[in-house]
């Protein structure tokens, strides 16, 4: 499996939630994609090699963070999810959040009916494996394995463009089409992932 409203994120939310986030990284665009296995709050074990071959989507995620309600609430990666269901991806949300156990990334996944899982990172092992630096903060794998995009979702962190251009969209439907990824990194937005170092 490829597998509400935006309401505008206020300045003083940025200023007090976003993570400074660079393009870069523990994994950068052209290096092999890190192997992870990771247990969704069901208990079941997703590693990455499980997909070998698909087009794959790491979103980093937070339920507390204002920048990931305003995007859930718009549907941003739900609706992307589902629109290249068709083309056999994969798309992994992974919340490296300290504080947050498995029941309550299994209520964010069920309160808006996620078509993918939402894999429990506490210890922080595959946020700092990656690089994660924000929530939101995206990868894009292709199908040999290689990270062809890291960064932002999109080019409107405040929520405030009329139209935004969403970069994963525009990787994946580059990876679809053949063509290069044009542009393959951007600096990444939203809050600081909450790993244990950093609470």
């Amino acid at each position: 499996m490829f597998k509400g409203v935006a309401q505008t994120i206020t300045l003083a939310a940025v200023l007090a939630c976003a993570g400074t986030g660079s393009a870069g990284g523990g994994v950068a665009v052209g290096d092999k994609a890190p192997e992870f296995t990771l247990s969704d709050p069901s208990g079941h074990q997703v590693s990455l090699s499980s997909s070998n071959g698909s087009i794959r989507v790491l979103e980093w995620v937070n339920p507390d963070c204002p920048f990931v309600q305003r995007h859930y609430a718009a549907g941003t990666m739900k609706k992307l999810a589902e629109r290249y269901a068709a083309d056999g991806g994969v798309w992994l949300a992974i919340n490296s959040t300290s504080t947050m156990d498995a029941a309550r990334s299994a209520a964010f996944r069920d309160s808006h009916q996620l078509p993918y899982p939402v894999l429990v990172d506490r210890d922080g092992s595959v946020g700092h494996l990656y690089g994660a630096e924000t929530t939101p903060h995206m990868f894009v794998i292709d199908g040999s394995g290689t990270v062809v995009y890291e960064g932002a979702i999109d080019d409107d962190p405040r929520g405030s463009k009329a139209s935004a251009t969403n970069y994963v969209s525009a990787a994946l439907g580059s990876l679809l089409t053949g063509k290069p990824v044009a542009t393959p990194e951007t600096k990444p937005y939203g809050c600081s992932v909450k790993h244990p170092k950093n609470p």
